[in-house]
């Protein structure tokens, strides 16, 4: 994937060369083996950049591309080869990762195209049925999705009743039952019922190529941010560049001799040559990349650092965020305890779950496991379409049905599970309610420390941005300390949110892990994804957490502000010791190895003390405060809420 980016090709042969003419010039090896080495070196990493300036120039601009092409030109003509050199592959290696960032976002945006199926089945007038090109759909159209294909167009149930999983849409955790008269959109997964819709809009307008056009828009028209050389870029290449023609000019003109006014002149290029500037900024950078990689965050480029150091709020999703996204039995409620224990409705609805695979269903089967429950054998097994699941259990037919598909006698007993957040499931016995489950996605035991920490560093509470019902996400937002509640969003209404938290002059860190999720982490200043989310998520944030932890979150913006901090100290040790040897050699006499030797000292100084953040030490720094309140109290010993 990265060898077929030409730009990393060039920079990977461009570094080749630059470490064989170092290793030779350490070596000893023959004067002219090296200078090959390094030239070779120029023309691979180089002509990118000079290319670059050229088409610039053109235009009537002046950049740093263009400028480090010359000093490099400058830095052969005094002999200093290994100035220009370490130049051009710094610039080159940069071009490369930009490149790739750019890649794989492009190549994410295309994959999500897949979720929606090319082909549908069409209903026609007089009832016969034939397979159409999904893209041929039109408003008005009926398709019929079958058990575990792809609902082809966003449309309304026309008949039937099943369990559609629209995880990839709305973030919901559990598959939302789906009957006549319900919204389904197109790319969502059908379950065990078969379904006939109504398309109710263009396939070219679902909501998955709203999706796609979305990520593609924001992608394209938000703003790169820049590092510092390249934010003074233009007014620093046009002030070396008429300086430098100026010291060449201007002596000349008064009568003096060309080799030591194109002497001065060079020196002046080397000692006003960006390299300590550029290293004040990349190794913090790289290093606080490095070192994030090492504790399972993954930072794809180093303008992410800059970003994340700028957060002043984040926004986070709540399934598989927050939450695990993955639904477990927290209720066990006997409807008649004189009959039927706890144990024993648990016993019976495990029995008629063991063999669905369901979500809700193998999560009853696990609870039961876990308790120690022995589940009995059961026989008839049917799943019920958008309603639940049937067996016969010895002489008994038990059901476990949705509160959705239930159509006894109202149960007083359910709205309290259902104003929790829960998702409430019935145990019918022989047609006879007996019991009640209540089922929920559970906490990330890090999550109220870590909202916590964010709070505190940000000056500002997080959001909750989610595609879930309201209740649910009620329940996680007053479990984790969030007071700022959006729920029932669509990724569009993502994509508002964001941009209204910007508009009040946030910038904005989105945290998910669906799809769903994508077109607001395009949107916003920095991105984070959440472990192993969709393809397109990971693709689209700036930053992934691998070990799939909460507290990473804030961990990473302190080392991100850490590396903020040395970067300004870097940029002042840089620019003092620019403007004194550049001020020697414009008023006095600057010895050229007295110049090199500044700025070469400038230069290593500025990337050890980048290198720093590359410690253990930094990255324990940055850990402390995601563990502890905004008050400065520890919560690593407090005991987690009920339920968790």
């Amino acid at each position: 994937m990265l060898w077929s980016v030409i730009s990393v090709r060039w920079a990977a042969t461009a570094l080749g060369l630059f470490l064989a003419g170092v290793t030779g010039q350490v070596c000893g090896a023959p004067h002219a083996l090296c200078w090959t080495l390094y030239l070779a070196c120029y023309l691979a990493g180089g002509w990118g950049s000079a290319w670059a300036g050229a088409q610039a120039l053109r235009n009537k601009a002046l950049d740093v591309d263009l400028l480090m092409v010359v000093a490099a030109i400058g830095a052969v003509a005094i002999g200093q080869i290994f100035d220009g050199a370490l130049l051009i592959v710094i610039f080159a290696t940069s071009t490369a990762l930009d490149e790739v960032a750019t890649k794989h976002t492009a190549d994410s945006v295309k994959g999500l195209l897949d979720l929606a199926p090319d082909r549908a089945v069409l209903v026609g007038g007089d009832g016969t049925q034939r397979v159409v090109p999904a893209g041929d759909l039109v408003v008005g159209d009926r398709v019929v999705v079958r058990p575990g294909q792809r609902i082809p167009a966003d449309g309304v149930v026309a008949c039937g009743s099943s369990e559609v999983d629209q995880c990839s849409i709305t973030g919901e955790s559990m598959p939302a039952a789906k009957s006549a008269g319900d919204e389904v959109f197109a790319g969502t997964g059908n379950g065990s019922g078969v379904l006939q819709v109504v398309v109710t809009r263009d396939p070219a307008h679902s909501v998955v190529a709203r999706i796609v056009e979305l990520v593609a828009e924001a992608s394209a028209s938000k703003a790169r941010t820049q590092l510092f050389i390249e934010k003074i870029e233009q007014r620093y290449s046009v002030g070396v560049v008429a300086a430098t023609v100026a010291l060449i000019a201007v002596p000349l003109l008064m009568g003096a001799a060309l080799q030591p006014v194109l002497l001065r002149a060079m020196t002046f290029m080397i000692v006003a040559s960006p390299c300590a500037v550029v290293l004040s900024t990349m190794p913090p950078l790289l290093s606080a990349i490095a070192n994030a990689g090492r504790h399972g965050v993954l930072l794809k480029s180093a303008v992410v650092v800059e970003r994340l150091a700028e957060t002043s709020i984040v926004a986070l999703d709540k399934t598989g965020t927050l939450t695990g996204g993955n639904p477990q039995l927290t209720i066990v409620e006997p409807l008649r305890p004189e009959q039927y224990s706890a144990h024993h409705l648990l016993e019976l609805a495990a029995a008629a779950e063991q063999f669905s695979e369901h979500p809700l269903g193998r999560a009853v089967v696990d609870e039961a496991r876990r308790r120690g429950v022995s589940i009995p054998a059961a026989e008839d097994f049917r799943a019920l379409p958008g309603r639940g699941v049937r067996a016969a259990v010895g002489r008994a037919f038990v059901e476990v049905c949705s509160a959705h598909g239930y159509t006894g006698a109202p149960l007083p007993q359910v709205a309290p599970i259902v104003g929790a957040g829960a998702t409430a499931a019935i145990v019918l016995v022989n047609g006879v309610a007996v019991g009640l489950l209540g089922l929920t996605d559970q906490i990330r035991q890090d999550a109220p420390r870590s909202i916590a920490s964010l709070a505190a560093m940000t000056c500002t509470p997080p959001v909750l941005l989610t595609g879930d019902h309201e209740r649910a996400a009620t329940r996680i937002a007053q479990d984790t300390g969030i007071g700022d509640v959006r729920a029932a969003l669509l990724p569009e209404q993502k994509v508002d949110a964001v941009r209204d938290l910007q508009a009040g002059g946030h910038r904005v860190l989105v945290v998910g892990d669906g799809v769903n999720d994508a077109p607001a982490m395009a949107v916003a200043h920095a991105s984070i994804a959440m472990g192993a989310g969709a393809d397109l998520t990971l693709q689209t944030a700036d930053a992934v957490t691998v070990r799939n932890e909460l507290h990473a979150i804030p961990t990473i913006i302190a080392l991100a502000r850490q590396a903020r901090r040395v970067m300004a100290a870097n940029l002042a040790i840089a620019a003092t010791f620019i403007t004194v040897l550049v001020l020697w050699d414009l008023l006095g006499d600057l010895p050229l190895p007295v110049g090199v030797a500044g700025h070469e000292g400038s230069t290593l100084l500025v990337a050890l003390n980048g290198m720093r953040l590359l410690t253990d030490r930094s990255w324990r720094a940055a850990a402390a405060p995601a563990l502890l309140t905004p008050a400065g109290t520890a919560l690593l010993e407090q005991p987690s809420a009920p339920g968790r």
